[in-house]
């Protein structure tokens, strides 16, 4: 079975960044063809992506969310605790799960460094849906070719 839906699962945290992963994501899959689903935090994602992998409808589901140092080293276990629950989850699914988790080395709540962010979240969402499409339309193939 092909599928034609993808899921996109963003973090609420630091939205005003995270977001535009969303807004790139859309400029490469038409929106009727994603279902967006909003999150508190990162941690968050690895369990929806794996209930969400398990329905059946998404060729692929993308993550994205913003785990930034706020001075202390919790974000470094966050960080890590996510992109391993991600893998894990599309493991345990058999669906695709995408990252556009990023921990900068150094972020300032400023305009220049969110309008940075912001910019290259674009460009993240963007390689997440080629990396979408890319991965279900070889998936796909494989299915046909059995």
């Amino acid at each position: 079975m092909t599928h034609t839906r993808f899921a996109f699962i963003k973090a609420n945290w630091n939205s005003d960044i995270v977001d535009r992963a969303l807004d790139g994501f859309l400029q490469r899959i038409p929106a009727e063809q994603v279902d967006v689903f909003d999150v508190p935090g990162a941690f968050e994602m690895p369990l929806l992506a794996r209930d969400l992998g398990r329905t059946g409808r998404y060729a692929a589901i993308a993550c994205a969310a913003f785990v930034v140092d706020g001075g202390i080293y919790r974000h470094d276990f966050v960080a890590q605790a996510v992109v391993d629950g991600l893998m894990r989850a599309g493991m345990d699914c058999g669906v695709p799960v995408l990252s556009v988790s990023l921990t900068p080395h150094q972020y300032q709540e400023t305009a220049h460094h969110t309008g940075i962010f912001q910019a290259h979240f674009v460009e993240k969402g963007q390689e997440a849906a080629a990396a979408a499409l890319r991965i279900a339309a070889l998936r796909s193939g494989l299915t046909e070719a059995a």
